[in-house]
C-alpha cells in the first residue's frame, strides 16, 4: 500500500492547487479524481467552458451589432454552433492537459477513481470498472467541490430541463430558454444563448438579479441585459415545470398570487450549488457536516478530525474557484508549519456578462446593516475617452469609503473589463488605502482604469475631473 504525507480528494482548483503547493513544500502527495480528466467542475463544466462560449458568442454578437459602426461590413453573417462547442471542448482539453502536466512536474501521483474513507488515514479508490486499491496518508484534504442545486418539485431530465452542466453541451441553440434563477450562472449562460438568437426569460424569486452584488450593480446589469433583449420575471415563485414532447412549461406565481405559465423548448435550473460529498464515506473517518451540508472546518480548514481538512465549495464561504485556490495554498502552508491567513472580505466576485460586473468588499446594504458611516463615489464609463473609443459606454465604478477615515470599504464595477479592473480595488483594500490615495495615483490615459480614480475623487472630495 502506497503511503503519502498528503492525499487530496478532488482535482478542482482547490484540490490541485493544494496538491501543488504541498509538493512545492517538499511533501509526498497523491491526488484522487473520480473522472477520467483532472480539473474538477471549474475546468470541465464551469468557469472554463462557460467563458469559452461567452467569448465565442460575444464575437458573433459584436460582428452582428457593432462592426458596421467601426466601418467593418460583412454579408450573410452566420455561425456554426457545433464549431463553437468544438472550440469550447478544445479549450477544456488544453486546461485538462495543463493540470496533468503540473502533476507530473511536481511529482504528484494522480489516481483515477472515487475516493472514500476507510479510516482517518486510509482511502479506498474505486475505478470506473470496479477495481479497488487503497492508499494511506498522514494528512487528507477533501476538495470535492459542489453540484447544481435541484428543486424538489422539478425533475431535471438533462434533456429539456437541464442544469448548467448540460447547458454547456447542447446540440442546438434554444428557441426559447427559460431560466429559473437570476444569479450569476443564470445570467451568464442566458447571455450566451441570447447573443446567438435565443429568446431568454429569467424567472427569479427575489425582486432583483445577482443578489450577492451591490444593489446599484444589480439594477444596472438588469437594465443593460434587458436592453440586449433578455426578459425578466422578478418576484415570481416557481412551482413546477412539465415537459411535453419538445417543449417545457414552467409554472410560477407573481406577487398578486396570479398563476403565470412560461413555455420554452429548454428550461435551465440555475438556483445555486450545493456541496458535493457523495461517496466520501465520511462516517468511517468521523468527519461531521454542518446544518447546510457543508463539511465543518475551523479557521485552519481542519475538520473535527485532526489531520483531515477541507477546502473550496465543500466548506463555508463563497463558491468561487479563486477562493478555493487561496484556501488550497493557505492549507498547504499551514500543514508545513507556516503562519497563513485569508482575508475573505477581499475575495472578489465576478459576472462574466457583457458588460462584466465585479465586486469586492462591502455593499451599501452591508454597511447600512452594520451602522457604518460611509460615503459613496460613482463615475460613469460613458464619460471615459477609452470607453467612447471602444463603444463600451454602459456601466460605472462605485467606491464606498469610510466617512471618517476615507478607507475604501467596497468597490463595485459594471462595465468593460470589470473582471480585470476589480483587482485594483482588491489591492487598494488589502493595503487599507484611502479613496484619496487612489485619487492621487497617476492612471494611464485613455484607459478604463481612470473610472476608478474618478470614483475615488468623487468619494473623497466630490470633485471628479471628467463629469
Amino acid at each position: 500500500m502506497s503511503k503519502y504525507q498528503v492525499a487530496v480528494i478532488g482535482s478542482g482548483p482547490g484540490g490541485y492547487i493544494a496538491a501543488i503547493r504541498c509538493a512545492q513544500l517538499g511533501m509526498k502527495v497523491a491526488i484522487i479524481e473520480k473522472y477520467d480528466v483532472l480539473g474538477g467542475t471549474c475546468t470541465n463544466v464551469g468557469c472554463i467552458p462557460s467563458k469559452a462560449l461567452l467569448d465565442s458568442s460575444e464575437h458573433f454578437h459584436n460582428a452582428q451589432k457593432s462592426f458596421a459602426e467601426h466601418g467593418i461590413t460583412h454579408n450573410d453573417l452566420s455561425f456554426d454552433f457545433s464549431r463553437m462547442v468544438q472550440r469550447k471542448n478544445g479549450v477544456v482539453k488544453a486546461n485538462n492537459d495543463g493540470i496533468a502536466f503540473l502533476m507530473k512536474k511536481n511529482k504528484i501521483d494522480a489516481y483515477k477513481g472515487i475516493g472514500s474513507f476507510v479510516s482517518k488515514n486510509k482511502i479506498a479508490i474505486t475505478g470506473s470498472k470496479g477495481e479497488k486499491q487503497e492508499i494511506e496518508a498522514d494528512k487528507i484534504v477533501i476538495a470535492t467541490g459542489s453540484k447544481p442545486t435541484q428543486l424538489p418539485f422539478i425533475k431535471v431530465d438533462k434533456r429539456r430541463i437541464i442544469t448548467s452542466t448540460e447547458a454547456l453541451s447542447l446540440n442546438e441553440v434554444p428557441k426559447h430558454l427559460v431560466i429559473i434563477g437570476g444569479g450569476i450562472i443564470g445570467v451568464e449562460l442566458g447571455s450566451v444563448y441570447l447573443r446567438l438568437g435565443a429568446k431568454v426569460t429569467v424567472v427569479e424569486y427575489l425582486d432583483k438579479i445577482v443578489p450577492s452584488m451591490d444593489e446599484d450593480i444589480s439594477k444596472e446589469l438588469q437594465r443593460v441585459l434587458k436592453k440586449q433583449g433578455m426578459e425578466f420575471l422578478l418576484s415570481h415563485k416557481v412551482s413546477g415545470a412539465v415537459v411535453k414532447d419538445n417543449s417545457v412549461t414552467v409554472t410560477a406565481e407573481n406577487t398578486k398570487g396570479e398563476k403565470v405559465l412560461i413555455q420554452g423548448d429548454y428550461c435551465l435550473v440555475a438556483v445555486g450549488r450545493v456541496p458535493y460529498t457523495d461517496g466520501l464515506n465520511l462516517e468511517a473517518a468521523g468527519v461531521v457536516k454542518d446544518e447546510k451540508g457543508r463539511i465543518a472546518v475551523n479557521d485552519h480548514l481542519e475538520t473535527n478530525i485532526p489531520g483531515i481538512y477541507a477546502v473550496g465549495d465543500v466548506v463555508r464561504g463563497a463558491m468561487l474557484a479563486h477562493k478555493a485556490e487561496e484556501e488550497g495554498v493557505m492549507l498547504a502552508e499551514y500543514i508545513a508549519g507556516q503562519k497563513t491567513h485569508i482575508n475573505y472580505n477581499l475575495i472578489p466576485g465576478v459576472a462574466y456578462t457583457w458588460p462584466e460586473a465585479a465586486s469586492v468588499g462591502a455593499t451599501e446594504n452591508d454597511l447600512k446593516a452594520k451602522g457604518v458611516a460611509y460615503k459613496s463615489g460613482k463615475f460613469p464609463f460613458r464619460a471615459l475617452g477609452r470607453a467612447r473609443a471602444s463603444g463600451d459606454l454602459d456601466g460605472f465604478v462605485k467606491v464606498l469609503a469610510d466617512k471618517n477615515t476615507d478607507e475604501i470599504l467596497g468597490v463595485h464595477i459594471i462595465g468593460a473589463r470589470a473582471a480585470d479592473l476589480i483587482i485594483e480595488g482588491v489591492v487598494a483594500m488589502e493595503y487599507r488605502a484611502s479613496a484619496e490615495d487612489i485619487a492621487r495615483m497617476s492612471h494611464p490615459h485613455p484607459t478604463y482604469t481612470e473610472a476608478f480614480k474618478e470614483a475615488c475623487l468623487t468619494a473623497t472630495e466630490n470633485r471628479p475631473l471628467n463629469t
